[in-house]
């Protein structure tokens, strides 16, 4: 379906970006996404959202999976949606094969409910491979944000823009203000 991803990563980026964004646009673009992609750029880093970094003509494949190779650390904001995302899955196993840090944020699921739906249109071994790729968010420290409230599912009665400004503060400084390549392992 895509080229070798080795001989893509080479070709795509001339700047490598410090964190890219793993997300489904239609349940996250508009909040936690954009949100975090604004606060990590005021920081002066160099953050990866398709919206924001994309232009009209860049290949799809060839530009993500570049980017995903050359930066630094990766946000995965698991969503409703997005186990149901050929792409969000195929980025979460490029995160998982190249053994980069992956901070998971938990938007309105649980770990315990990212699975591959049956649905989702893959080969055998895709299917298999994203299955491995969701194992690791699974059981890793991550960040729970719900939508609803705007707010850390752990904060409790505060709510509204200041306490997503607040969880994006602090995604933010989980990624730290400077990054650097972290192998899991």
């Amino acid at each position: 379906m895509h080229r070798s991803t080795a001989q893509l990563a080479k070709r795509v980026i001339s700047q490598p970006c410090d964190v890219f964004i793993n997300h489904k646009g239609i349940d996250t673009k508009r909040t936690i996404a954009t949100l975090l992609y604004d606060y990590l750029s005021r920081l002066n880093l160099s953050p990866f959202l398709d919206n924001k970094t994309m232009k009209p003509g860049d290949k799809l494949f060839e530009k993500i999976d570049g980017a995903i190779h050359g930066c630094k650390k990766g946000v995965a904001v698991f969503s409703p949606n997005y186990c149901k995302s050929y792409f969000c899955l195929h980025e979460l196993a490029l995160f998982m094969e190249s053994k980069k840090k992956v901070i998971p944020i938990f938007c309105d699921v649980k770990p315990s409910q990212i699975r591959v739906p049956s649905k989702v249109v893959c080969k055998e071994n895709e299917h298999q491979r994203f299955s491995w790729a969701l194992e690791e968010p699974k059981h890793t420290v991550g960040l729970s944000f719900n939508s609803f409230k705007g707010c850390r599912s752990d904060m409790g009665v505060l709510s509204g823009p200041t306490c997503g400004r607040q969880f994006i503060a602090g995604a933010a400084q989980t990624l730290g203000s400077q990054p650097q390549c972290v192998k899991v392992q």
